[in-house]
């Protein structure tokens, strides 16, 4: 048992440090998304306001 313990506190470390670097970039990736989101509908309520054709 003591073999197992030793592997999985070896383990844990990386596979923690892995997760929280996974749920950071989703967080960074999804944030990024929005903004942009948001960007695109301010530039198009702008073009749409000076008579611009849309970006399409």
């Amino acid at each position: 048992m003591n073999v197992w313990a030793g592997i999985i506190w070896a383990l844990a470390p990386t596979v923690l440090v892995g997760l929280v670097f996974w749920w950071v970039m989703a967080a960074i990736v999804r944030a990024d998304r929005t903004e942009r989101k948001a960007y695109a509908k301010i530039e198009a309520e702008e073009r749409a306001k000076r008579g611009l054709p849309s970006k399409s």
